[in-house]
């Protein structure tokens, strides 16, 4: 065989090796640990807040946990589960606080109860897009206000997943103006709650997986919940005609993995980098999944009926004085509150100049 003939022989061979090995490659389900991998094995439980099935809201833990199996040559496996499979939907920092379980994955504003300043980490009335609260968080001191928060119940919150906003709520009837809304059983969460109460609304919180039992059997009158996707594959469509934009109540909406004292100080510091490297990398995908998925679902409720509109101009007013109302007093009460309250309005006034300046409004 010639020289120029070898070459090509080996390249061919080369060339064959790499397809059949990226054509094998096992998912990070399936992935063992590497000979001479560095660093202990982890073993991480992880209850989730919402269903592994929901796109963009509930599969990004997945695709986070797969990535780092995958980085740490299956070294670090992090097993996901389903709500209430190890521990109630609302008690996931309790139950990563207490040891029961190593991590979670979770909305910060299911804390609100016993931590009135979690809510300010989870989403804001009228607050901030996804993009300025991740700039918020990465650059302007916003990690290490929940750190310092978290640290004290022994609880590292690592940002972990970014959506944008959920819609004003699924409703039986039309709604007109701030008549409407006194009397109305509603389902919703966090500060929004308080605000749509006091605007007369009977609010209750239940999970996911509750709601579309209850609005189907009437305990509730309408409800919130995620993005129109999500709002779809749990069927709120097929028991509610109107939905209503914007989503004031949740402009962003920030999950993230909260791990334990004791399991998070347990990893090699390039273990705790991986970790938080996968969660970066979580952030930006599941916002640009969540954004790209709402317009052929909108697209497609007209056929099924779904008459979707914006809240009337009156109410919404109502809905912003309302909740600055709440959180003054929100402040007021509490002074980890009153601190992370005032953290994000001073990064947002010098952050609006730009915004203004930078991005033109729809409406130009």
């Amino acid at each position: 065989m010639s020289r120029r003939a070898a070459s090509v022989a080996v390249c061919i061979a080369f060339v064959t090796g790499l397809i059949v090995s990226l054509a094998v490659r096992p998912s990070a389900r399936e992935v063992r640990v590497e000979a001479g991998a560095a660093g202990p094995s982890v073993r991480w439980r992880l209850p989730l807040a919402f269903g592994s099935h929901l796109p963009a809201l509930g599969d990004n833990p997945l695709w986070v946990a797969e990535r780092i199996a995958e980085a740490s040559g299956g070294r670090i496996q992090i097993e996901p589960f389903e709500p209430g499979e190890v521990v109630p939907t609302f008690s996931i920092v309790d139950a990563v606080r207490d040891g029961k379980v190593e991590a979670g994955y979770t909305w910060l504003g299911y804390d609100q109860g016993k931590l009135p300043a979690s809510v300010l980490f989870g989403a804001v009335p009228f607050g901030f897009e996804p993009w300025a609260y991740a700039a918020w968080w990465y650059e302007a001191g916003g990690r290490e206000l929940a750190e310092e928060i978290y640290g004290e119940l022994g609880v590292q919150p690592i940002l972990c997943g970014l959506i944008g906003p959920e819609t004003a709520g699924w409703f039986r009837t039309q709604v007109d103006g701030a008549e409407d809304v006194q009397g109305l059983k509603i389902r919703f969460a966090g500060l929004g709650g308080k605000v749509i109460q006091r605007l007369g609304a009977s609010v209750t919180l239940l999970p996911g997986g509750e709601i579309f039992q209850a609005l189907e059997k009437g305990a509730i009158d309408a409800t919130e919940y995620s993005l129109p996707n999500v709002d779809e594959r749990l069927g709120f469509d097929r028991v509610a005609s109107f939905n209503y934009f914007p989503g004031w109540h949740q402009p962003f909406t920030a999950a993230h993995l909260v791990v334990g004292e004791r399991a998070w100080e347990a990893l090699d510091l390039p273990d705790q980098v991986l970790v938080e490297l996968a969660c970066t990398a979580g952030v930006i995908r599941n916002l640009s999944k969540a954004e790209a998925l709402q317009g052929p679902v909108l697209a497609g409720f007209e056929g099924k009926g779904v008459v979707t509109e914006t809240l009337p101009t009156d109410l919404l007013a109502q809905l912003r004085n309302v909740s600055d109302e709440i959180l003054a007093e929100e402040a007021a009460a509490d002074m980890d509150f009153a601190r992370v309250l005032a953290a994000q309005r001073e990064f947002g006034a010098v952050y609006e100049r730009w915004k203004n300046l930078a991005y033109p409004r729809a409406d130009f």
